[in-house]
């Protein structure tokens, strides 16, 4: 039978903006609806972690590795950041760099990938090799 990411995986590649378990805290369901409204894309810890564990058991080796030339080596680092779930706070913490700086990093990466939100980069991001299940910054 499918997993919980396998639904995750099939969600994001379908265009959900967002994923979040069914014992979420009313609050932060306003606050994913907010982040979604807002434009961005949210995965709740515990769907990012099925996320990882389905993309692991379906991975195959990609030959979309060479697209990635056309990102900097930042906006690299910083696309390894968002696919292990970092908010553009943690990125810029991570880094030593403003929120501002994170954000546009993510979003020039994201653009030159064509990547219509964060959790397009994720998956990308995994699909490249760029991250493996398990990779810590």
């Amino acid at each position: 039978p499918p997993s919980r990411g396998d639904y995750v995986f099939e969600a994001i590649r379908g265009g959900a903006a967002g994923f979040l378990v069914k014992d979420t805290e009313p609050a932060e369901l306003l606050r994913a609806i907010r982040t979604v409204v807002a434009g961005e894309s949210l995965l709740s810890p515990r769907a990012t972690r099925s996320l990882v564990e389905a993309y692991a058991t379906h991975a195959k080796p990609s030959s979309l590795a060479p697209e990635l030339d056309v990102l900097t080596d930042r906006e690299r680092q910083v696309m390894q950041l968002v696919a292990v779930g970092m908010t553009n706070a943690e990125i810029a913490q991570h880094l030593f760099v403003s929120p501002m700086t994170a954000k546009t990093h993510v979003s020039r990466a994201m653009i030159k990938l064509g990547a219509r939100d964060r959790a397009q980069l994720v998956v990308f991001a995994y699909e490249t090799g760029l991250v493996t299940p398990g990779w810590r910054p």
